[in-house]
């Protein structure tokens, strides 16, 4: 059977992981490729019931069957996320930038009973105390006999279900302590098939996957796409912003993914006259700012589609064309935009000719899918978690918007990087968006500093280069579309935004410093204009005030 996106004549049901990856068993043309290596998938896939029928040979069938895996991209994660879909073992993806007690805590809370790793990331287990794991290296004499000791085996009897635990994923941990989302087959396989049939993808495309395995985007978003479509999968060990062009060019990638912030990472390298000549034709993700998407389409020649969504699938919502500028799209039906205190629909958002709009504080809510939990399978062995996610049947993401008159709906940042303003609630992303239209800006970062008199005040950091403060402070007077309530009282200037594994700001971690921080900080007090430096002097005075 000729791969390519899935149809009717696969199942009249929807496939599982495991559906997906047994058909392309006999598939010679396309496969996986890393570096200067090509596996085909008729092999990984084989290899992927060897690995199998081992990892079920090791398990303990009396405890949970989870398997974790500390890697970065390369083919043995895709081969273990193949073997979790046909085995029926639950692959649980560990962040390679957790450390020490944190990282040893996720492995305990996720139950696993094997970890698999290599050479390059076995020292980030020196010194844990992981409870008696079975420790696995991808390139050790070990795991190459554990796999001939198997070679040759049989797909197992039974074959997993749409509802089956496939991954356990961590989320980011942007607002507090990762939790682990249970991961079925549904939510791998359904955007697989839906992101492959959407783009036309078959056999004659590849997949460029650069953002962490670990995480729901990478797996979700490109690497189910690929076995949807039967493409080459390209993977990177890390994402690179100077590398993305030469693979994409090196693999003859056309459709790649990415989550946030990359995006301006590849737009901050010098442009080149022959950048539009590359083969991708699709970029797929979510989070890019829209001056980033604009801006990535025109100088790469590329269709870039910005999703809304998270790993725990609650709430999603797709940019249609046609959507404005800065919108993630259409309200879709079940889904609202709730007061998060009264849990009643927040009034339509106003605006003014310049676009500003002027009922923030009203119109802002968070997102609930009202119409039930969506793909939402809760987290593992965390029931608070679950209890604070889903109240009264609906699932309450966290995340902030407002809708205009027309039905479309706009991101404002997460719940808990609300700012409250002189007795104004304000969102992140607004404020964000404004700011990253400033030439000399490749990366910013919106968040609350307290303030004894009006709650809140607000501290912009930013990523640029040739920035001057004053030209900054006029640029900032002339944006229209920037409320007073919503500009910055601090501009803090950083050679890098401390981030997530998956490029998500750590708000908490610039709010918990304030002003006081080794980066060049400016103040702008109340009712001016013009910003002055805070120097240890100013740094202390503030302090003091804030103390009393």
């Amino acid at each position: 059977m000729r791969p390519g996106p899935y149809t009717a004549h696969m199942s009249t049901s929807a496939p599982t992981v495991a559906d997906l990856l047994i058909r392309l068993r006999g598939v010679e043309s396309t496969g996986i490729l890393f570096e200067d290596n090509r596996t085909s998938w008729s092999e990984h896939v084989g290899l992927a019931v060897d690995l199998a029928a081992a990892l079920g040979e090791l398990l303990d069938p009396a405890l949970p069957p989870h398997v974790a895996v500390l890697l970065d991209n390369v083919p043995e994660f895709s081969l273990l996320l193949s073997a979790s879909a046909i085995g029926g073992t639950v692959l649980v993806g560990l962040n390679t930038t957790r450390r020490g007690a944190a990282l040893a805590g996720d492995v305990a809370r996720a139950d696993c009973q094997v970890l698999v790793t290599d050479s390059d990331k076995v020292a980030l287990l020196d010194g844990l105390d992981l409870a008696g794991v079975r420790v696995l290296l991808t390139d050790s004499d070990e795991w190459h006999e554990l796999l001939a000791a198997h070679r040759g085996s049989t797909h197992p009897e039974r074959t997993p279900a749409l509802d089956d635990l496939f991954m356990l994923i961590f989320t980011s941990g942007t607002s507090g302590d990762p939790k682990a989302v249970r991961v079925t087959h549904k939510m791998v396989a359904g955007p697989g098939v839906m992101l492959a049939e959407r783009f036309g993808l078959s056999d004659a495309d590849t997949a460029y996957a650069s953002m962490p395995m670990f995480h729901s985007g990478a797996v979700m978003a490109c690497w189910s796409v690929a076995i949807a479509a039967g493409a080459n999968f390209a993977l990177r060990r890390k994402f690179s912003a100077s590398g993305f062009l030469p693979d994409v060019r090196a693999f003859g990638a056309t459709y790649a993914h990415y989550v946030g912030k990359p995006l301006a990472y590849v737009l901050a390298t010098p442009e080149r006259d022959d950048d539009a000549d590359n083969p991708l034709k699709i970029l797929y993700g979510n989070e890019g700012s829209p001056s980033a998407i604009a801006e990535f389409a025109r100088r790469f020649d590329v269709r870039v589609v910005d999703g809304f969504g998270s790993t725990e699938g609650g709430v999603l919502i797709s940019r249609a064309p046609g959507t404005p500028p800065g919108a993630l799209g259409l309200l879709p039906a079940g889904i609202a935009v709730l007061d998060p205190d009264s849990g009643t629909p927040c009034p339509t958002a106003e605006f003014d000719a310049s676009g500003h709009i002027l009922n923030a504080d009203k119109a802002t809510g968070e997102l609930v899918n009202t119409a039930g939990t969506g793909s939402f399978a809760g987290y593992y062995n965390n029931p608070e978690a679950d209890a604070d996610r889903v109240r009264n049947g609906q699932y309450w993401s966290g995340d902030l918007g407002y809708v205009d008159a027309d039905g479309y709906v706009y991101f404002a940042g997460r719940s808990s990087g609300w700012m409250r303003v002189d007795g104004e609630n304000l969102g992140s992303a607004p404020i964000e968006n404004v700011l990253a239209r400033h030439p000399a800006v490749t990366e910013v970062a919106a968040y609350a500093v307290p303030d004894p008199e009006v709650g809140d005040r607000v501290a912009v950091a930013v990523v640029a280069e040739d920035f001057d403060i004053d030209e900054f402070a006029e640029f900032l007077q002339s944006a229209a579309d920037l409320g007073p309530k919503q500009l910055p009282s601090f501009v803090r200037v950083t050679e890098d935004l401390p981030k997530t594994a998956t490029y998500k700001v750590l708000g908490r971690s610039l709010t918990a410093q304030r002003w006081n921080s080794p980066d060049p900080t400016w103040f702008r007090a109340p009712g001016t204009t013009t910003f002055v430096p805070v120097t240890p002097d100013l740094a202390a005075a503030l302090d003091a005030e804030l103390d009393r």
